[in-house]
C-alpha cells in the first residue's frame, strides 16, 4: 500500500514524480524545457492525483475464486503474502470487468472496486470522502465513472471523469481515458 508521509519542515522535501495516464498506460511527467526550478526534470507537482492513478489503474490481485475461467491473476504478486499489518493489496479489481458484458448491476460493482481501491488514501487521512457517479450507456458499449475526492477541509481536492469501452478494451484506442 502506498502511504502520504508528512515530512518534518526541516527536511528536504522529496516529491514522488507525477504519473499522467493517456486511456492505456500511465508514464511519468517531464517539466517543460522552459521550466523555471527544473527545466526538463520529473514533474512533482501533482501528487494525489499520481495515487489516484496508482490506486485505480494498477490491478489489483484477487481471489482464485473470483477469476474468470482460463484468466490468469494479475497486480502485484508479494501482496498475497509481503503485507505489513494494517496493509492491504495495491490496485483495484476493475481489470475483471474488461472481457464482461455489461450486466445488471455493474454499476454497483464499479463503485464498489473504486471506493476499495481509493480506500488507503481515506484511511491514511490524505482525503476525507469519496464519491463515485457511474453511469452506463449500453448502446455504446461504454461506462463513465467520475471519481470526486473531498479533502479534510470540506474542498473539492479531485475530480475527474473515467470511462470504460468495450470495443476498445485491448489497448486499441483509449479503453480508459480521461
Amino acid at each position: 500500500m502506498l502511504r502520504i508521509i508528512p515530512l518534518d519542515a526541516s527536511e528536504e522535501p522529496y516529491r514522488a514524480p507525477d504519473i499522467g495516464w493517456d486511456g492505456v498506460a500511465g508514464d511519468l511527467l517531464l517539466n517543460a524545457l522552459d521550466h523555471p526550478a527544473a527545466p526538463g526534470d520529473l514533474r512533482a507537482e501533482q501528487g494525489l492525483a499520481t495515487q489516484i492513478l496508482i490506486h485505480l489503474m494498477t490491478d489489483r490481485r484477487v481471489e482464485e475464486s473470483e477469476l474468470p475461467a482460463g484468466e490468469p491473476n494479475r497486480g502485484w504478486f508479494g501482496d498475497s503474502f509481503d503485507q505489513t499489518e494494517g496493509e492491504g493489496p495495491l490496485g483495484s479489481r476493475l481489470w475483471l470487468l474488461r472481457r464482461r458484458a455489461i450486466y445488471d448491476g455493474i454499476e454497483i460493482d464499479i463503485e464498489d472496486y473504486v471506493r476499495e481501491a481509493l480506500e488507503p488514501l481515506l484511511v491514511q487521512g490524505a482525503i476525507a470522502s469519496i464519491d463515485v457517479d457511474v453511469i452506463t450507456d449500453r448502446a455504446a458499449s461504454r461506462i463513465d465513472y467520475t471519481v470526486t475526492l473531498t479533502g479534510r477541509d470540506g474542498a473539492r481536492v479531485y475530480e475527474r471523469k473515467f470511462e470504460i469501452l468495450w470495443r476498445q478494451i485491448n489497448g486499441v484506442v483509449h479503453p480508459l481515458a480521461r
